[in-house]
């Protein structure tokens, strides 16, 4: 009888194996959250890093969840870093200075991947090849093409004098947007107003009618993410006062600005899908070093330069890498 009982208990056993296996594989996988901290969505930029996430191998609703949160006004961010944070994120994608330091402040285990300015300046990397910490990234040129921007825009408007430069004073020594800008403009040979440093609507409007009466030729929009919060008042306002103006961003231009000049942010983002790749495979944001753009665009609206009455010499014309008819 003890024999014939095992042999039926093994014989259960034979049959439900097969059962159980199959559960086990058919059981839900936990999700890893990806987070991601911003003033606004850049949907086009956002769908660029999905699709280096993808050719990675992570596929959105498979293998992992997707959390957005944004912050319409900066002082809204570290409350949007908390949420992300509560939700158990993996890894939390930051964009700008101001989004980077809401989730530097908000935690110091969750890997962040950040594009931002220089990360040394603002402290959130001790060097480009060993960031330390929890935070790693691509370092977007600010700085180091305001002599880039000025040289074509007086490409652009040959007969330039006089440049005004639109700024917050979110960086931590504004004075060097100043430096950088009156020795760029000097070596142009135009005259460099004031840098007008703005942090409200206000103060906004009040920039750009300063510009009309100083009788400045031109604007340079130095990134930030108030301006890109405000981007449609930017805009607005140059066409108001019939302003001539460079901006960082293709998303700008593409909603009515000039002329864009920065790193193709497309490539960009795919960078920071790698980052994240990398991060969720195990390696520790301390050791990753932080990459700088290598590619640049200059993108330039032809219906713009008309609105404006400018004719934009074919010589920039060839040089530029998209031009919006």
């Amino acid at each position: 009888m003890r024999l014939i009982g095992l042999a039926v208990v093994l014989a259960l056993s034979l049959a439900f194996a097969p059962l159980a296996a199959e559960s086990q594989s058919t059981a839900p996988t936990k999700l890893i959250r990806v987070g991601w901290l911003a003033t606004v969505p850049q949907l086009e930029l956002q769908a660029e890093f999905r699709q280096g996430m993808r050719e990675m191998g992570h596929v959105e609703g498979s293998t992992y969840v997707f959390d957005e949160r944004y912050a319409n006004e900066v002082d809204q961010l570290p409350a949007a870093a908390a949420e992300l944070i509560r939700l158990n994120a993996s890894v939390i994608v930051a964009q700008s200075a101001v989004a980077v330091r809401a989730a530097k402040q908000a935690t110091t285990a969750i890997p962040i991947v950040f594009i931002t300015g220089d990360p040394i300046e603002f402290g959130f990397a001790a060097s480009l090849a060993r960031p330390g910490g929890n935070l790693t990234g691509v370092a977007n040129l600010t700085f180091e093409l305001y002599p880039k921007r000025i040289e074509l825009l007086k490409a652009a408007l040959p007969r330039m004098r006089r440049l005004a430069t639109l700024q917050t004073s979110t960086l931590v020594d504004p004075a060097r947007t100043s430096r950088m800008v009156q020795s760029a403009a000097h070596a142009n040979g135009i005259e460099a107003l004031p840098v007008s440093f703005v942090r409200s609507g206000a103060e906004l409007d009040n920039a750009f009618a300063q510009a009309s009466r100083a009788h400045a030729d031109a604007m340079l929009v130095a990134p930030s993410p108030f301006f890109n919060i405000h981007r449609d008042r930017v805009l607005a306002l140059a066409a108001r006062y019939r302003l001539p103006a460079l901006y960082e961003f293709r998303d700008f231009v593409e909603a009515g600005g000039l002329m864009c000049y920065g790193a193709d942010m497309k490539a960009v983002y795919r960078q920071l899908a790698s980052y994240v790749d990398r991060v969720l495979k195990g390696a520790k944001p301390a050791d990753l070093p932080v990459e700088q753009p290598t590619k640049f665009e200059l993108v330039i609206n032809l219906k713009t330069a008309k609105a404006l009455g400018l004719a934009i010499p074919q010589s920039l014309l060839v040089r530029a890498n998209h031009v919006i008819d």
